[in-house]
């Protein structure tokens, strides 16, 4: 099997490259078979270097992903300013959980395995940007520090794409989280339409839907071309990892960059 992925179906700009990978065409043994690309799971780190590289080698990358020490929060990263810079020339993963970039040739990239990847782009063709938008970091506002942070564009100008992530059908949550995301929903100024994003179930709990929480982030910070948010992690246990699922397991790639001149 090779290495292979799924591209947005959006309208962005000639030049953005977008891309989600699957699990498949990698090094590592189960439990991480076999595309793992996070080294921070105990799967054999040359099992992961092996499957980063066949993932450049497949997908034309420019340059090594910008990975990120993920921490659930909503900081985001400039991968183009001094701090990315001194990292990255000491070997060093800058701790966020978004990114952006104007640079071609740099490539965002957020780790997942159940949390929901946005990736934006701006419709001139000369910004992107990558977010880890699992509950906490919804909870936390990653989606509006991201798309604050792309300060020079009013958000009209931004393009979203939802990438794969468990589906509200396999994300029950108990009554704390749908308080911490509806309370952070009530802060963004949206008000109490988030509750359609949970269902009661038979256990006293309820089934979150991260996607469409993702979309009402998004329209409320202005942006309105939203795409993606359709395939479940959780049921595609042969396309995707999924935490909640399968526990230790590994981890796919949301990249997204600016292609050369």
């Amino acid at each position: 099997m090779s290495v292979a992925w799924v591209e947005p179906d959006w309208p962005a700009p000639s030049g953005v490259r977008a891309l989600c990978t699957l699990r498949g065409g990698g090094a590592s043994a189960a439990p991480y078979d076999s595309l793992n690309l996070g080294d921070y799971v105990a799967d054999a780190a040359a099992a992961v270097s092996e499957n980063r590289r066949r993932l450049a080698a497949a997908a034309g990358l420019p340059a090594e992903p910008a990975w990120l020490r993920q921490v659930h929060g909503a900081s985001v990263a400039d991968l183009d300013g001094a701090d990315f810079e001194a990292a990255a020339a000491g070997n060093a993963l800058m701790t966020a959980d978004a990114a952006f970039t104007r640079r071609r040739g740099r490539v965002c990239a957020i780790l997942t395995a159940d949390c929901l990847p946005v990736l934006l782009a701006a419709d001139s063709g000369d910004w992107v940007a990558a977010a880890h938008a699992g509950w906490r970091g919804l909870a936390a506002g990653v989606i509006e520090a991201t798309v604050s942070a792309l300060s020079a564009l009013p958000p009209n100008r931004l393009l979203a794409w939802l990438g794969p992530a468990i589906g509200p059908k396999h994300f029950e949550v108990g009554a704390e989280v749908r308080d911490a995301l509806l309370g952070g929903d009530a802060a963004a100024g949206a008000g109490r339409g988030a509750e359609a994003a949970f269902t009661p179930n038979a256990r006293g709990r309820f089934m979150a839907d991260l996607a469409a929480l993702a979309r009402r982030r998004l329209a409320v910070a202005g942006v309105d071309r939203i795409y993606g948010g359709g395939e479940c992690t959780f049921a595609e246990a042969t396309r995707f990892f999924s935490h909640r699922r399968d526990g230790v397991t590994g981890r796919q790639a949301a990249l997204i960059w600016l292609e050369r001149r």
